[in-house]
């Protein structure tokens, strides 16, 4: 009885899709690496926004549907005054999921001013940060992330 529980949990192990945001994974739209007080500033990422995973999975309060890799992935060494700021730019309503270099989350929907997603990092730590631009809705759309110490 026992070595066929062991089997049938084993099936269930094996079987289970991972439906989750994964930081670990390479990043789809690339690398950037900046430091505080960056030229050009804006910098910007073109990306194709949402996926399939629920952004919920990530943080609760996050919204929008997101891919399982990060879109962008920011080595940010800090040490300015100014803010970092990330924001969406799309003609579609989007989101923004960001893995801070604490390990902390930070989501947003529509601070950016009509559909688009903003945050604001005071005193950004130096480090990793794993960025997902999400829609809110089923469907992928065309969308640029910016980057920026200007608010």
């Amino acid at each position: 009885m026992k070595r066929i529980l062991g089997l049938a949990a084993a099936a269930v192990l094996v079987s289970a899709p991972a439906v989750a945001q994964d930081f670990s994974r390479s990043p789809s739209f690339g690398t950037v690496n900046l430091s505080a007080g960056f030229t050009p500033d804006p910098r910007t990422v073109e990306v194709v926004a949402g996926g399939t995973i629920n952004a919920s999975n990530a943080a609760s309060g996050c919204v929008g549907r997101i891919a399982s890799a990060p879109d962008v992935r920011l080595n940010w060494s800090g040490g300015g005054s100014l803010p970092l700021v990330f924001r969406t730019r799309s003609s579609r309503d989007t989101t923004l999921v960001i893995n801070g270099p604490d390990g902390r989350w930070h989501c947003d929907d529509d601070s950016g001013g009509g559909t688009n997603a903003r945050v604001i990092f005071r005193n950004a730590p130096s480090g990793q940060y794993d960025i997902w631009i999400g829609t809110y809705g089923e469907q992928t759309a065309p969308a640029t992330l910016v980057i920026t110490e200007i608010q």
